[in-house]
């Protein structure tokens, strides 16, 4: 398969966002570090919200531009919507879908939305992403230092012909081109993302975390020593994996963990567990998992709250508890 291309900031240089104004929708960890950034490299900024949200003041506070979501809809040349996947139909179609005019552009930050046809804007405007490929303190602490966090860039519909120009510009404004931006379609984001998190950096390492707990714990070892195996050293592993990938992890363990993690390993992650994962992805690319979620949410969450509840009142996360008390500083 052919590599994604990737843009640095000397493959960016066109100057289509001159005069115009960006709404950012939203001011939670993604909103907050974009409409920051992109205030910081000079470009026009408003962030939209609801008059009595809690981000309403703290916005203010930070020194933007603040308006309601609509009116900053109808100020802006581009809408750029980073409120969460659920409720993001519900604020398009009351605040947002009638100020999305000829010659605007709708942006996003994850494909959801366009993916699974719940936003589905006019022919007549663009329509891209801009995606970190980073939680928004780590993206802004980046930026702050100067440099900034891979990300993702995408054009669903490109009216103006400018619309992948506009998508590098803003990425380049928040510093993901310092560290390499990769070209992709909204489609590939979005299944590859929900994919990751279901598969492997949620659900996947959660119930294998808890699995190894709950074995060590059925065979008598103590809940303090199975937290610290099977969950507080999790985080060794993932900064070594993060730093260099899996051969410098190898490489810093023991030879005894590598051999035994190389050995016993496959036969955790079995054929199965692969052909879970196929299944997994089949109903994420046919939209089944999408109207899944999205039935949930609407009907209250009752299912989703009650799989909320089950977990806190886990063993391992009453153990963890008094665990990380163990790790704060005393006054």
């Amino acid at each position: 398969m052919e590599e994604a291309k990737i843009y640095h900031d000397a493959d960016v240089t066109t100057s289509v966002l001159e005069g115009k104004t960006i709404a950012v929708i939203g001011y939670g960890a993604q909103g907050k570090a974009q409409a920051n950034c992109m205030k910081d490299s000079g470009l026009d900024v408003i962030v939209g919200l609801r008059k009595d949200g809690a981000s309403w003041q703290k916005a203010i506070d930070d020194g933007m531009n603040v308006d309601e979501i609509s009116e900053a809809a109808k100020k802006a040349d581009i809408i750029h919507i980073l409120i969460p996947d659920e409720i993001q139909k519900t604020i398009y179609d009351e605040h947002i879908k009638e100020h999305v005019t000829e010659g605007k552009a709708v942006s996003f930050s994850h494909g959801f939305n366009i993916t699974y046809k719940q936003i589905a804007p006019p022919q007549n405007v663009d329509v891209i992403m801009v995606a970190p490929k980073s939680p928004g303190t780590e993206e802004r602490k980046r930026y702050l230092e100067g440099f900034g966090v891979p990300g993702l860039v995408a054009v669903e519909n490109d009216y103006s012909g400018n619309a992948k120009d506009t998508a590098l510009e803003m990425a380049k404004a928040m510093g993901f081109t310092r560290a390499g931006v990769f070209e992709c379609t909204f489609n590939q984001e979005t299944y590859s993302d929900l994919f990751g998190e279901q598969c492997v950096l949620c659900g996947g390492m959660t119930e294998l975390i808890k699995a190894g707990f709950e074995t060590l714990v059925k065979r008598g070892y103590p809940p303090q020593m199975a937290y610290f195996e099977c969950m507080h050293e999790v985080k060794l592993i993932v900064d070594l994996l993060y730093e260099g990938g899996m051969q410098h992890m190898w490489h810093v363990v023991s030879n005894t963990a590598e051999y035994g993690g190389r050995t016993v390993g496959p036969k955790i992650i079995t054929e199965e567990a692969k052909r879970e994962m196929e299944k997994a992805l089949d109903r994420i690319e046919s939209g089944e998992f999408a109207e899944e979620w999205l039935n949930e949410y609407r009907s209250g969450n009752k299912n989703f709250n009650e799989l909320r509840k089950a977990e806190e009142s886990h063993e391992i996360e009453i153990t963890g508890a008094k665990i990380r008390k163990l790790f704060e500083k005393k006054e």
